[in-house]
């Protein structure tokens, strides 16, 4: 059974104001039809056709995506933002495309990325849906980590395509992110029926595709809100604790060291656990948390809560035995230090 995309007849009257996040449209409309048969999404010959794309939400990663796609061939028609910085965003890496309002961009598109907030998209979905935006056939993509597709069931039930296509990677916004794809993992959720046709555009932005069952979805985004998010708060604290300590560039120092630890803990998990604590040197521990009580008042109870789970882990592996690990856990747990 083939796949629809609906193209909307074009009028020229479209306006290019903001106004109102939910607006009527014309039921009339032209079909042509996304070809089926699609199969290795990295042989050309399986990719989708080439599809007018709208960007709704112009922060770091909508106008990055849609430049990928317009590389592969795809033409971004029509994009929305509502600050200054996304509209300058878009213009700087989407240049000539129209800033519209998200309703007039689901006109323009075959293809809508929605890049909002995650707290955002079941409203935007839900808006855009009830005013007949969403067309049958149409495309609907979302960035969003923590949702899979069943946030997008109200573009679902009108008769939309749904695609949920995360980019593993942190955007800067500018035309650097574009190197970044290269290679890039998005989770990937879809209807089965779907996937060739997710795998394939994922493959087209320059990324890898990793499979994420809907059931899982919010945990695999947990997964990598940790990793990522919580790096780059225990980064900082060291960086401030250098300077403090007076070194000048920082992040010379610690740039080398954390990459090696990186690296050793993707290669070898718990096993690449070294330092005080990975040794059982409680005394250790003990000066740290000293010195830390003098500098910061945040940072101590980091460094506690990360040394008990780092204690608990090597306590698992056998990295200390479990005196180690008791002499470690009374210390940590002393107050006022």
């Amino acid at each position: 059974m083939g796949r629809y995309v609906r193209y909307p007849k074009r009028t020229g009257t479209e306006s290019e104001d903001q106004g109102p996040a939910v607006t009527e449209r014309s039921d009339s409309a032209d079909f042509t039809p996304l070809a089926d048969g699609f199969g290795d999404p990295a042989d050309p010959g399986n990719r989708p056709a080439r599809l007018a794309v709208g960007v709704v939400g112009t922060g770091r990663v909508g106008p990055a995506l849609g430049a990928a796609l317009q590389l592969a061939g795809h033409r971004v028609v029509a994009a929305s933002g509502v600050s200054t910085t996304s509209r300058r965003r878009a213009e700087a890496l989407l240049p000539g495309v129209r800033i519209v309002t998200p309703p007039q961009v689901l006109a323009a598109a075959d293809l809508v990325l929605l890049t909002v907030p995650d707290d955002a998209l079941a409203d935007l979905v839900a808006g855009l849906a009830s005013t007949g935006a969403v067309r049958p056939g149409q495309l609907v993509v979302h960035t969003s980590g923590a949702h899979g597709v069943a946030v997008l069931e109200p573009a679902t039930r009108a008769g939309a395509l749904p695609l949920a296509l995360h980019p593993a990677m942190t955007f800067t916004g500018t035309s650097v992110d574009l190197a970044r794809l290269a290679g890039c993992p998005f989770g990937v959720t879809a209807p089965e029926e779907l996937r060739p046709v997710a795998e394939a555009l994922v493959v087209e932005m320059g990324g890898e595709p990793e499979w994420v069952p809907e059931d899982v979805r919010p945990l695999y985004h947990t997964a990598l809100a940790h990793g990522a998010n919580h790096l780059v708060t225990l980064v900082a604290q060291a960086l401030e604790l250098l300077r403090t300590a007076g070194v000048a560039e920082p992040g010379r120092l610690l740039g080398p060291l954390l990459g090696a630890a990186l690296d050793n803990s993707l290669r070898s998990g718990d096993a690449a656990l070294t330092g005080p604590v990975a040794r059982g040197d409680a005394g250790t521990v003990r000066r740290h948390l000293a010195q830390l009580s003098t500098v910061s008042p945040d940072i101590p109870a980091a460094y506690r809560a990360m040394a008990r789970a780092t204690a608990q882990r090597a306590l698992a592996h056998g990295t200390i035995d479990e005196t180690s690990a008791a002499a470690l856990l009374d210390v940590l747990n002393e107050e006022n230090h």
